[in-house]
């Protein structure tokens, strides 16, 4: 299975996924690049994500939301810090309303993408870091590692396909 680990440190306040593919960086990237894939596997089966807005540079950010399976919304946001087109990017990645403004009420997390390739193909590391273990602890009690697990192992199917020409 091409997801290695989804792992929680409490002591780096970090949850860590890593995923390797036999695919090519530039296929990879891609996946998370594009929001039309990256919809297909950022949210779990029963909460699969929509991306209304997706500027991947350097100050840009992206929105989008989960709908559950009573058509519940759940909005989320990332603010692009840097982006290294290919190897990686740093985001803000917290809760927002339906208008994007950013919730009080939830914490964020800095998110650490890398890309890299291997012998095999390309592998990302994901890695998000929080202010204190009670934003950590906050994530995890609404089941991050659960919905980090079911969300990325679709991961393997939108790579098994030709990205759409466009």
């Amino acid at each position: 299975m091409p997801i290695i680990s989804i792992t929680s440190d409490p002591e780096a306040l970090t949850i860590t996924s890593i995923g390797a593919y036999p695919v090519s960086v530039e296929r990879l990237w891609a996946a998370w690049a594009d929001p039309r894939q990256l919809e297909r596997f950022w949210g779990p089966p029963e909460y699969p994500a929509t991306f209304t807005h997706h500027d991947l540079r350097a100050g840009g950010g992206a929105n989008y939301f989960m709908t559950g399976p009573d058509g519940e919304r759940y909005y989320g946001y990332w603010r692009f810090k840097t982006v290294e087109p290919g190897r990686g990017f740093e985001a803000v990645d917290g809760f927002c309303d339906a208008e994007g403004n950013i919730s009080g009420a939830l914490p964020s997390s800095t998110l650490r993408m890398t890309f890299e390739a291997t012998e095999e193909g390309a592998r990302f590391t994901a890695v998000s870091i929080f202010d204190s273990l009670e934003d950590m602890e906050t994530l995890l009690s609404m089941g991050a590692l659960e919905g980090y697990e079911l969300a990325l192992a679709q991961l393997d199917g939108v790579l098994a396909q030709a990205p759409a020409a466009g």
